[in-house]
C-alpha cells in the first residue's frame, strides 16, 4: 500500500502541464530562468540560439489528480496543493473548492490550498470527480485570477470477485453425443477497472464435473469431454465452474456457479415386447369394435421417442382382427373386425409387429428398431341368439291388397348346435295401428287392415325372432314394406280457382286456365283430360279447351254478359285421368260476372257474386250456432250457482238490538250456548237504575202489599263499561238456588230484552228487579181467558180493592 501511495506521489511531482482553455490561469508574468524554480510553477529556459524562452505563466501548476481507492490509514489521505501566482505567502489569499464531492468528499486548507479525500473513495461508485477551483483575496472576496476546472481520478484496487450472471445454470445436451458437442456458455463479469491492471482479467475454470465435461478458460462455453453418455444411465450431472481475476494468478479473487446439465433423450433404444406368446380369450358374442387384449411393449426411451406403431403383419382369419395403437399409455389394442362363430371357428392365430414411430437413421446400425409376438385368440361358445338370414328386408304390396294378404316372409335360425325353435312376432311399437302381422312358426307377414298408398307410402316394422326355450334370446330385424300404387283417385282441380268474367267479354275468350293434381304416381306420369259435363253442353255459357298438357281453358261462349241478370255462373268440368282403371271426377269452377274497363281490368263485382264464394256452408253455422248455445248454458248454469249461494236476508225487528243472530229452532239452553251476545240482552239499564223488583219469581200476597217490610233484592251495581258479565250471571244464579220461594225450574230462562217501547216493557229475568207499582196491568184482564193468569198475577191490588 505504501508503495502505490508512493508512486501517487511520485506521479503528482511530474505531471505535465496541460495547456488549454480550463486547465489553467495565465498571468502576464514572463519566466526567465530554467532548471531553477524562483517560486511555484516559475520555470525559464534558452532556447539552442540561447535565446530565453518565453510564455504566459500559468496561474495553476496542476490539471488533474490521481487517487487511490479503498483507502485504509488513520489520516485523511492527501490528494494534492493547489497554488497560485498570486499568493506572497502573507495569507491574504483564500483558496475556495466548488464541484461533485467538495466540502463533503474533498476539504482543502484555504490558506495552503491543500487537498485531503474525507472518506474511503469506490472506483466502482464513481471513477472520477470534476471539481472548480479558484483564488479570491480574503479581505475583498474578489478573484484574483478566474475559476479552473480540474479533475481526481479513483485509481482501481483489485477488491471484487467475478460474479456470474446466473446460479444456477441450466442446460440440455443431447445423449450420445460427440467429445466437444457445445453445452452452455457461462459468463462471470468483474466490477474493476479493465482497462487498469489485471483485476478485470477472468479466468474459468471446472471445479466438478471431470471427466464429462470441460470449460474454456476464456469464453466460459462448457462441452462434453467423454463420448456416449447414456441417459437411460445416468440422466443429470451437476457441473462447478470457477470465475478467477487476476488472469488466473495467485491472490486473484474468484466465484463459482453450478450448472445442472441434462441429458436428453434420443432414439437409441428399440421397442421390445415383453413376452413371445400372447394368449387372449374371448366370447364369440364379443361385438363388432370389441376389445380383444391389449399388448404392450417397452421403450427404454422416453417422449416421441418411445412413441410406437402396432400393426398385424400375420393372421390365420384375414380381416377378423385390427390393432390400434393407444397414444396415451402406447399400447396396442386389439380390435374384433368380423363376428365370431364357435361352431366354425375356436381358434386363430395372429402375428403382431410393433415400431418406433420416429428412427434415427444414426442408430440403425445398432440394429432394426421392431419387435415381433405371436397372439393366440380363443373362442368360447355363447348361447346365441337366433340369426336372420338377411340384416333387413324390402317387400312390397298393392294397396288394393285385402285383409290376410301374404306379402312375404322373414327367416331366423338358432346358430348353435342344439338348433332350438324360433317364434316371429312383430314389435308393436314399429307398427301401432296393427297393420301388418307375422305367422309365429314359418314367419309369413300379411295384412291386418286395408292399405292406402296415398296415406302412407311406406311402413317400418320390426319383426322379432325368439327361441322357444330361451325366452330372452331375441334378435331383431327392420322390414321396411313398399305400398305400390293402385289408381284410385280422381284428379280434382289444382287449385281452388277464383274467376271472373268481364260484363263487355267477346266470344272465345280465354278467361281462366285450369289444372288438375292426382294423388296416384302412374308409372308414365300423370295425363289428364278436361271437358265440360254433359248436363251442361246444351246451355253452357261457358266452353273448355283441353291443351293436352295436364291444363285446358275455360272460354266464353257469347259476347257479353249482364251482372244484373245473373252475377254467379257454375261450370261444371269433368277431369279424367289417363290410367287403368280410369278414374274421374266433375269440378265446379264458380265464374262472376263483373264490371270491367276497356281494357278487362276488373272495377266492380255485383255484391252476390262477391260474397258466393265467401258464403259458410250449413256445417259451419251449425257449428257456430252449438258454441253460442254452449256458451248461454254455462252464463245460465253461473248465475244459478252464483243464486243458490246467496242467503235470504236476516228480517230484523226494530226492537232487536243483539249483535248476533241466534238460531232457536235447536234444543239447547238458548244463548248460553252462543259465542257472542249482547250485553244489552243480561241487563236493562232504566230497571236498574229505578230498583225494580224481580219478575223471575212467584208472586205472593206480600208481594203485592206495599206494606209489608219487603226482602232486600239485589240491585246489580250499573256497568257502564259492561264489567264482568261472568261474575255477574255465577252471583244471579246463586241468588236464585238460594231463594225459597223461586219455582223448581232447570234452568234460568233469558230472554233478550225487547226496548222500553212497550206497555208490557220486557219479560226478561234481569228486568225483575222493576216494582209492580210502576205500572198499571188492568188491561190484561180485558184480553180473554188466555190472559187470566196474567191478570191475577199482575192486577192482583185491584183485585184486592175490589
Amino acid at each position: 500500500m505504501e508503495i502505490r501511495r508512493l508512486l501517487a506521489l511520485a506521479l503528482l511531482g511530474t505531471a505535465v502541464y496541460a495547456s488549454g482553455p480550463g486547465s489553467a490561469l495565465r498571468s502576464g508574468q514572463k519566466r526567465t530562468s530554467l532548471g531553477r524554480a524562483r517560486g511555484p510553477g516559475a520555470l525559464t529556459g534558452h532556447d539552442a540560439n540561447g535565446a530565453p524562452l518565453r510564455r504566459s505563466k500559468r496561474g495553476w501548476m496542476w490539471n488533474q489528480f490521481f487517487l487511490l481507492e479503498e483507502y485504509t490509514g488513520t489520516d485523511m489521505q492527501y490528494v494534492g496543493k493547489l497554488h497560485s501566482d498570486g499568493d506572497r505567502g502573507d495569507g491574504s489569499v483564500r483558496y475556495v473548492l466548488t464541484g461533485e464531492g467538495a466540502g463533503s468528499l474533498f476539504k482543502i486548507d484555504e490558506k495552503s490550498g491543500d487537498i485531503h479525500a474525507t472518506k474511503r473513495l469506490d472506483r466502482e461508485e464513481k471513477a472520477y470527480y470534476i471539481l472548480h477551483a479558484k483564488a479570491v483575496n480574503r479581505q475583498t472576496n474578489i478573484a484574483l485570477e478566474g475559476e479552473s476546472e480540474f479533475i481526481i481520478k479513483i485509481h482501481d484496487i483489485n477488491d471484487n470477485e467475478p460474479r456470474f450472471t446466473k446460479n444456477p445454470y441450466y442446460a440440455r445436451v443431447p445423449e450420445m453425443s460427440e467429445i466437444g458437442a457445445s453445452v452452455i456458455q457461462v459468463t462471470a463479469t468483474d466490477a474493476d477497472d479493465a482497462t487498469y491492471g489485471n483485476s478485470a482479467k477472468v479466468v474459468y475454470s471446472i471445479l466438478e464435473g471431470q471427466p464429462y465435461f470441460s470449460v474454456d478458460a476464456e469464453t466460459g462455453l462448457i462441452k462434453t469431454a467423454l463420448p456416449g453418455m447414456d441417459r437411460e444411465v445416468k440422466e443429470q450431472y451437476q457441473v462447478v465452474i470457477q470465475a478467477k481475476d487476476m488472469a488466473g494468478q495467485m491472490g486473484g479473487l474468484s466465484g463459482t456457479t453450478t450448472v445442472s446439465i441434462t441429458l436428453s433423450d434420443v432414439n437409441d433404444n428399440p421397442p421390445r415386447f415383453t413376452k413371445a406368446l400372447y394368449e387372449f380369450r374371448v366370447r364369440e358374442s364379443l361385438e363388432l369394435g370389441g376389445t380383444v387384449g391389449v399388448l404392450r411393449a417397452m421403450d427404454a426411451d422416453i417422449g416421441e421417442n418411445a412413441e410406437m406403431e402396432y400393426r398385424v403383419i400375420g393372421s390365420d382369419g384375414p380381416g377378423m382382427f385390427e390393432i390400434v395403437t393407444n397414444k396415451s399409455n402406447q399400447e396396442g389394442v386389439i380390435r374384433l373386425r368380423k363376428p365370431l362363430d364357435f361352431e366354425r371357428k375356436r381358434q386363430y392365430s395372429l402375428r403382431v409387429q410393433v415400431e418406433n414411430s420416429l428412427v434415427s437413421s444414426r442408430f440403425l446400425a445398432a440394429g432394426p428398431f421392431t419387435d415381433e409376438a405371436s397372439v393366440k385368440v380363443i373362442v368360447e361358445d355363447v348361447d346365441e341368439p337366433p340369426v336372420f338370414d338377411r340384416g333387413n328386408y324390402v317387400l312390397e304390396v298393392k294397396e288394393d291388397a285385402r285383409r290376410n294378404t301374404v306379402i312375404g316372409s322373414v327367416s331366423a335360425a338358432d346358430p348353435d348346435d342344439k338348433r332350438s325353435p324360433v317364434r316371429y312376432s312383430i314389435d308393436r311399437r314399429t307398427d301401432m295401428d296393427r297393420i301388418f302381422d307375422v305367422h309365429a312358426g314359418n314367419g309369413s307377414l300379411f295384412t291386418l287392415k286395408e292399405l292406402d298408398r296415398e296415406e302412407n307410402a311406406w311402413h317400418n316394422i320390426t319383426v322379432i325372432a325368439t327361441e322357444y326355450n330361451t325366452p330372452d334370446l331375441v334378435s331383431r330385424v327392420p322390414v321396411y314394406i313398399r305400398i305400390l300404387d293402385v289408381n284410385d283417385n280422381a284428379p280434382t282441380f289444382a287449385a281452388n280457382y277464383e274467376t271472373i268474367v268481364c260484363e263487355n267479354a267477346k266470344a272465345n275468350q280465354k278467361i281462366q286456365m285450369i289444372s288438375a293434381t292426382d294423388p296416384d304416381e302412374p308409372s308414365d306420369g300423370h295425363h289428364f283430360f278436361f271437358s265440360l259435363a254433359q248436363e251442361a253442353a246444351g246451355k253452357a255459357n261457358f266452353s273448355v279447351r283441353d291443351n293436352k298438357d295436364n291444363t285446358a281453358w275455360i272460354l266464353t261462349r257469347r259476347n257479353s254478359y249482364h251482372s244484373l241478370q245473373k252475377s254467379v255462373y257454375h261450370v261444371p268440368v269433368v277431369i279424367s285421368d289417363g290410367d287403368f282403371p280410369r278414374q274421374s271426377s266433375t269440378c265446379t269452377l264458380t265464374v262472376r260476372v263483373c264490371t270491367c274497363d276497356r281494357d278487362g281490368n276488373m272495377k266492380l263485382c255485383n255484391a252476390e257474386a262477391l260474397t258466393a264464394r265467401a258464403g259458410l256452408s250449413t256445417g259451419a253455422l251449425v257449428a257456430i250456432l252449438l258454441c253460442v248455445i254452449i256458451l248461454l248454458m254455462i252464463v245460465v248454469l253461473f248465475a244459478a250457482l252464483r243464486r243458490q249461494r246467496k242467503k235470504e236476508p236476516l228480517i230484523i225487528s226494530k226492537e232487536d238490538v243483539r249483535d248476533n243472530v241466534v238460531s232457536y229452532n235447536d234444543e239447547g239452553g238458548g244463548e248460553e250456548d252462543t259465542q257472542a251476545f249482547d250485553i244489552g240482552t243480561l241487563r236493562n239499564p232504566e230497571a236498574v237504575d229505578e230498583g225494580k223488583q224481580r219478575r223471575d219469581i212467584i208472586p205472593t200476597e206480600s208481594y203485592y202489599n206495599p206494606n209489608p217490610a219487603r226482602r232486600p233484592v239485589l240491585v246489580p251495581p250499573r256497568h257502564d263499561n259492561n264489567g264482568d258479565v261472568r261474575d255477574f250471571i255465577n252471583q244471579r244464579l246463586q241468588d236464585n238456588d238460594s231463594d225459597p220461594t223461586a219455582p223448581p225450574y232447570d234452568s234460568l230462562a233469558t230472554y233478550a230484552y225487547e226496548g222500553s217501547g212497550s206497555v208490557a216493557e220486557s219479560l226478561s229475568s234481569l228486568e225483575s228487579a222493576t216494582t209492580e207499582g210502576d205500572h198499571d196491568y188492568n188491561y190484561l184482564s180485558e184480553w180473554g181467558p188466555r190472559f187470566k193468569k196474567l191478570a191475577d198475577m199482575y192486577g192482583g191490588d185491584d183485585i184486592a180493592n175490589r
